[in-house]
């Protein structure tokens, strides 16, 4: 099992040069930032953890630009977005930023998505709620096809552009792994469809949770995918409960870390580390 860390960058913690290299130095495999454009002053939809919203959601800095930051201090930390809004950006202009990140940290990206939950923010953005889910597939699609083909094109319901020429290419191939975020009871087939792992929070009974990855690989196994890695978001630290996310298919566990400070980040990440080096330790 690989062990990452994801963290709220903003304008008023810790910056992302610092964090880097101490996610690297510490032998984390990954870093991952979150992305929210904006939070709308008036929003009807409830914080899906529930109580008021935290003020770092609205002071998020731009993702690429953090994790372009990131991998300029790093060699061999993957960094990724967790999650991207790919439902609130255009997909010609989001697959050149993907490939562009991905070509100037030689290969390192890893393309967490999804469709978010804010529906006031989608709604700034000319985006319908009720049909996200059904955008995000056809901006995943178009953008996979200006990844791997010289000459693109991608007709459908949302998305709809003749040929183009689009450089660079990413390195990884076809594309950055696809992970694709999300908790909902439909998150199958959108993994299934034009994922290429599921990044989940943990969120609730771990049992059930454990049972949910478990019947991700089932269905991969009768879908002719194999063992689909799924990246599982709050991770525990308990070493008994990492073996049986491990067993399941938790090919990563993702810690996250606060927006804040850095003694206070250096202090929860150090909690990380002794995590992660005791369950290596003894064999996982």
């Amino acid at each position: 099992m690989d062990f990452g860390i994801t963290w709220f960058a903003t304008d008023e913690a810790i910056q992302p040069d610092e964090m880097g290299g101490m996610v690297e130095e510490r032998g984390f495999e990954s870093l991952f930032t979150t992305e929210h454009s904006h939070i709308p002053l008036s929003r009807d939809t409830p914080y899906p953890a529930g109580g008021e919203l935290p003020p770092e959601y609205s002071r998020i800095h731009d993702p690429f630009v953090t994790l372009a930051t990131v991998a300029a201090v790093t060699t061999t930390l993957r960094i990724g977005t967790a999650i991207c809004l790919v439902v609130q950006r255009d997909p010609i202009s989001t697959a050149k930023q993907v490939a562009s990140l991905d070509t100037v940290s030689g290969g390192r990206f890893l393309f967490g998505v999804g469709a978010g939950w804010n529906l006031e923010e989608m709604a700034n953005h000319g985006t319908d709620p009720g049909r996200r889910f059904g955008i995000m597939r056809e901006r995943i699609e178009a953008m996979k096809a200006i990844w791997s083909e010289d000459e693109a094109s991608y007709h459908g319901r949302h998305v709809d552009f003749e040929p183009i020429w689009a450089w660079p290419k990413p390195v990884q191939k076809p594309h950055p792994p696809v992970l694709v975020g999300g908790n909902g009871r439909t998150v199958y087939d959108r993994v299934l469809a034009y994922g290429d792992g599921w990044f989940p929070n943990r969120v609730g009974d771990d049992d059930k949770n454990i049972a949910r990855v478990e019947k991700l690989q089932r269905l991969g196994e009768e879908a002719g995918r194999g063992q689909i890695p799924v990246t599982l978001q709050l991770a525990p630290r308990d070493p008994a409960l990492l073996e049986c996310y491990e067993r399941a298919g938790v090919a990563r566990a993702v810690y996250m870390l606060p927006s804040d400070e850095r003694d206070e980040v250096e202090r929860r990440l150090d909690r990380f580390t002794q995590a992660k080096d005791g369950y290596r330790a003894a064999g996982g």
